[in-house]
């Protein structure tokens, strides 16, 4: 198996709450242009791609340099990323999954899901968590939660409150001993597993709960969770991408990017 590491930036034009939002460029790039760049900052992979299938997304990719693998039309990014990296079957024995909407992500937490999987030899796939400690966010089904076990394997995902606080919320929170967990939305894959579980089927508990690394775990994997002090921000909406770009601007290194 190669020791080769290959980051995969899925890309779709389609985005129902942001029209064509990865191309969006009112800081002067594209917002995948920005990722990108944040990305290739975390100097941990052999070689990265955008996946995509729109052909207009790949002609503005290769204008800022990047490497563009077109595929098909796909369910979810995993399964956009499982068709480039099975044409290029051997060439990587890890394969990074990257949001393409998070043009402010931290290189530091690639770093930490490849390091995931090269400290525990039994995982089979990697992703994060960050600490959760207000109770609207934790009750929010759009926030998804994930517990481990003492030695950080994945138990589940839910967008329910897991652990259920029995006996009230409060007094957790208010000592500061919030058992509660953001899962961070960033995935690592042995290669061989990330073709097996995109051959798969969607699972029960995946389509209940639309959570796509749900059907990995009821397949038995392992999925091994590093923890990061806080999550990416992605861009969903109109009002998402308007506070990035006043971030953007007012950032000292903004007249440099």
């Amino acid at each position: 198996m190669s020791d080769r590491i290959c980051g995969v930036i899925p890309a779709r034009l389609a985005s129902s709450r942001l029209p064509r939002k990865m191309l969006l460029s009112e800081t002067g790039k594209p917002l995948l242009q920005h990722v990108w760049e944040r990305v290739r900052e975390a100097r941990v992979f052999d070689e990265l791609l955008i996946a995509t299938d729109s052909e207009e997304i790949a002609a503005v990719c290769r204008k800022f340099g990047a490497s563009v693998e077109m595929t098909g039309e796909h369910p979810s990014g995993t399964d956009r990323v499982a068709e480039v990296i099975r044409r290029r079957a051997g060439e990587f024995g890890i394969v990074v999954n990257v949001q393409g909407d998070e043009p402010e992500i931290d290189h530091g937490h690639l770093v930490k899901v490849v390091e995931a999987l090269r400290n525990v030899p039994a995982a089979q796939m990697s992703t994060l968590s960050a600490p959760l400690n207000a109770w609207s966010s934790i009750s929010a089904p759009s926030c998804v939660k994930v517990v481990t076990n003492a030695a950080g394997r994945a138990l589940y995902f839910s967008r329910s409150v897991i652990p259920h606080p029995r006996d009230g919320h409060e007094e957790l929170l208010a000592r500061g001993d919030s058992p509660w967990r953001l899962h961070v939305g960033i995935y690592g894959f042995r290669t061989d597993f990330l073709l097996e579980v995109s051959s798969l089927p969607p699972s029960p508990l995946e389509k209940i709960e639309k959570l796509e690394q749900l059907r990995a775990l009821e397949h038995g994997a392992h999925i091994q969770v590093a923890s990061v002090d806080h999550p990416s921000v992605g861009i969903d909406t109109p009002e998402d991408y308007a506070r990035f770009v006043a971030r953007f601007q007012a950032s000292p290194l903004s007249g440099t990017r």
